[in-house]
């Protein structure tokens, strides 16, 4: 398959039937034949109406990235769920993700909605990077199992379903946050592992694997050991009042994330 510069890539709202399958498709695609979640061709056509957001990255008439999400009201002020976004396997780490966010972000705009929430697995650094240092979103809470214990899909089967929740504010500025010092410079404490202590300190770093997919395929028990060693680490410092200040990343390394206790 040949390559494709990023401006033959368009992004526009899905609009014809054709399309809403190729959607349903790509949500196979992604996260299984068995996945029980998927998001059925007439509730994607219907949510546009009500300010929902169904939107396609297209090369020529190839579906290669969908975002999906619908609007709603939280404490008393209009806010979007984001609940899907997947790009097409080769199609992946060429910006897709991000020109779809922000396509979602300028139609949210336009209705007057001012804050966008949507959540990952803080396991995942390719979305870590892009929610946290591409976007500027922030994580408001941690949920254990936000989707139930039993897995969704093939994808969560072994370390379950636990997902911070971001938020993303639409009327600020959209750019990246300040970069995260880097791994050789950056003497916070980093917690690696289940047996590792919880210091008290000003900032500490929680590291996670660099490709938590490809470790769940060659070793399921570990990846279910960094699931166990996260958690209970994320679950100690968010509920002292510590924030995720940044997020660093090199690939084929551990990735680590920067909490900063506010006074």
């Amino acid at each position: 398959m040949g390559t494709s510069s990023e401006h033959a890539i368009a992004v526009h709202a899905l609009g014809s039937q054709a399309e809403y399958e190729a959607c349903v498709h790509l949500q196979r695609a992604t996260w299984g034949d068995d996945f029980r979640e998927l998001v059925a061709p007439a509730v994607l056509q219907i949510a546009q109406n009500v300010g929902g957001v169904a939107a396609g990255a297209f090369i020529d008439d190839r579906l290669v990235g969908f975002v999906f999400g619908l609007t709603g009201i939280q404490d008393g002020q209009p806010v979007h769920w984001s609940h899907m976004l997947a790009v097409d396997a080769p199609y992946r780490d060429r910006g897709i993700g991000r020109r779809l966010k922000e396509y979602q972000r300028t139609q949210l705009i336009a209705l007057g909605v001012p804050r966008m929430r949507w959540t990952y697995d803080p396991l995942v650094a390719r979305n870590a990077h892009l929610n946290l240092e591409r976007l500027g979103a922030r994580i408001v809470e941690y949920v254990r199992d936000m989707y139930g214990e039993s897995p969704m899909s093939r994808t969560s089967g072994v370390i379950g379903t636990d997902r911070f929740v971001v938020e993303w504010d639409l009327t600020g500025d959209s750019r990246a946050r300040r970069p995260a010092p880097s791994g050789g410079s950056d003497t916070s404490p980093l917690i690696a592992g289940s047996d590792d202590p919880l210091p008290q300190a000003q900032t500490v770093r929680i590291a996670i694997p660099d490709d938590i997919q490809a470790l769940k395929d060659e070793d399921p028990a570990g990846a279910l050991a960094w699931r166990a060693s996260t958690r209970r680490a994320f679950e100690h410092y968010l509920g002292q009042g510590y924030t995720v200040g940044a997020f660093d990343r090199r690939e084929g390394q551990v990735a680590w994330y920067r909490l900063e206790q506010l006074t």
